[in-house]
């Protein structure tokens, strides 16, 4: 009798082990329960018998020489490798991007190279394998950086400037190739600026361009600008308002967010510079693009004194701007000078000759396919965007500089570079001065953080001064209580609110992934098991063989 009691509870220990082996199993699986990246392997050579199609989606608005440029570049690439078909397809803005490839990952039918920013990248990569991890490719022999299998002469990694190549660089690792890379700047109707009885300083500062913004709204008896002698007159305009708030936080010192994902923008110093911009988009001083409309179309007519803007956008600016979107008999004549964003500090205040300005422009990513040799092919597209014709090219249609050394010191670029003002289109003095701009303080540029959410961090950073100018606009109070509403409002609507730091602003490590808590339920699940096991069989004594 004991000894079948005994084969039972044996039968029942095996039942019982099993469970709990079924429930270690889940556990893990948690740990897996998400598909890992692993990338792809890299051929060993370029298979030139395949025949090969891979799409390009890039960025164009109504520059029909970068249009030129993309479809000669892909000639020539072709004929260096007449098996590949590089199909193209033009976009009006980057957002547009963003949305047809989010839309085709879940169809498997995104693009095989993308102009695009890193913001969106993080966004990409919430499917495994969606967008490849180039580190590998980075440092292939022979079809890396510079390998030696390359039928073209491209850059190796160490002639990348490398401010720009770590824009790329998403959890340590490289998602992208930076293809352009431009700031902003600041551009200014001189003319005015001394009709007003100002001097333009070394470095422009916040407070020079309030001031002068304000002495600018003075009317006449007649409601007339006294400055233009025209009834529109907006002094101050800022096209990229998320780029005003980075900037501003970024100057003083303060928190935007961190690497974790730490949502930081909700703080003092973002309300008092919201109460700042407050204050003179209520006398007219200031206003935005979203609100009042393009700032070089204003700076053009004689209707504004400092216009924001990229440097990418300086061949809209100034009196003989190339592609000014204005009637000719609109176009006022006036001395255009170039600045970098208005700074916190002047000179000598902040302790050296740096700037804090933003580096923005596009980059290059790959997106995994099943055929490595469709991959490798789209590698190869993507670098030869990176020599110095194409850059060179690319660079020349606005205010954009190259992001390799190699294409920056050659001579065929810095030949460019001096012969500003030989005439107003590819020689613009505008567009290369921004340009030199750039080259002389690329140094000083900086980027936020990379994460899954950025995106929608940065235009709730310019939404909050949209906000705020509307509301002064429409003389509505922008106090204590307004902005603790829009604070409140901006994170529901940009869905901000996934972090416990958003309002507090310290660093935390937010909800537990899915992944973390299938880990926890299965540890929950053993020692239930466990403990049943105990309570059964533990106190009988029959549990001993």
């Amino acid at each position: 009798m004991i000894s079948v009691l005994r084969g039972r509870i044996s039968f029942k220990k095996i039942i019982i082990c099993s469970v709990m082996a079924s429930l270690l199993c889940v556990l893990l699986s948690a740990c897996h329960g998400k598909k890992q990246s692993t990338g792809f392997e890299i051929p060993e050579s370029f298979d030139e018998s395949k025949n090969i199609e891979i799409t390009f989606w890039a960025k164009n608005d109504t520059n029909k020489t970068q249009t030129k440029i993309y479809e000669s570049s892909i000639n020539e690439f072709e004929k260096l490798y007449p098996n590949i078909d590089v199909k193209l397809r033009l976009y009006t803005d980057y957002g547009k991007i963003y949305n047809d490839v989010i839309t085709n990952i879940s169809t498997g039918t995104t693009p095989n190279v993308c102009i695009t920013y890193p913001d969106h990248i993080a966004t990409y990569l919430s499917g495994a394998d969606t967008v490849v991890a180039l580190d590998d490719l980075f440092e292939d022999e022979s079809y890396g950086l510079g390998g030696s299998e390359l039928k073209f002469d491209g850059p190796t990694k160490e002639e990348i400037v490398p401010q720009f190549l770590s824009e790329c660089r998403i959890s340590e690792r490289y998602y992208a190739v930076p293809y352009m890379r431009s700031t902003e700047a600041c551009y200014v109707n001189k003319t005015y600026v001394e009709k007003l009885g100002f001097e333009l300083p070394e470095v422009l500062t916040w407070d020079f361009v309030w001031e002068v913004s304000e002495a600018a709204t003075e009317k006449d008896a007649d409601g007339m600008f006294k400055l233009n002698g025209q009834k529109v007159l907006i002094p101050f305009i800022y096209k990229s308002t998320d780029n005003m708030m980075i900037q501003m936080l970024r100057q003083q010192g303060a928190d935007y967010s961190d690497s974790l994902g730490n949502i930081k923008l909700f703080n003092d110093v973002t309300k008092k510079n919201l109460e700042l911009i407050a204050g003179y988009a209520k006398t007219g001083a200031f206003s935005t693009f979203k609100i009042s409309g393009y700032p070089a179309n204003f700076l053009n007519a004689g209707q504004c004194v400092f216009a924001v803007d990229s440097t990418a956008g300086s061949t809209w600016m100034g009196t003989n701007a190339p592609l000014c979107d204005i009637a000719e008999d609109k176009i006022v004549d006036f001395e255009t000078a170039v600045y970098p964003v208005p700074q916190f500090a002047g000179p000598g205040e902040s302790g050296d000759e740096s700037y804090t300005m933003i580096s923005q422009g596009p980059s290059l990513c790959i997106f995994n396919k099943e055929d490595p040799q469709v991959v490798l092919a789209s590698w190869l597209f993507a670098q030869f965007m990176l020599t110095n014709e194409v850059q060179t090219a690319y660079a020349e249609t606005e205010g954009y500089v190259p992001v390799t050394r190699k294409a920056q010191d050659s001579p065929e670029y810095q030949d460019y570079l001096s012969r500003a003002g030989e005439d107003n289109s590819r020689y613009y003095d505008v567009k290369i001065d921004v340009t030199r701009l750039l080259l002389d303080n690329q140094q000083y540029t900086f980027t936020t953080d990379v994460f899954n959410g950025s995106a929608s961090l940065r235009d709730a950073a310019g939404q909050l001064i949209e906000d705020v100018t509307k509301a002064s606009r429409r003389k509505t109070n922008v106090d204590d209580a307004y902005i603790d509403k829009l604070y409140s409002d901006t994170t529901s609507l940009y869905h901000l609110d996934q972090s416990s730091a958003v309002q507090s602003g310290k660093a935390e490590l937010g909800p537990l992934p899915k992944e973390s808590k299938l880990l926890l339920c299965a540890l929950a699940a053993v020692w239930i098991a466990i403990g049943v096991y105990f309570v059964l069989y533990g106190r009988s004594g029959y549990g001993s063989d």
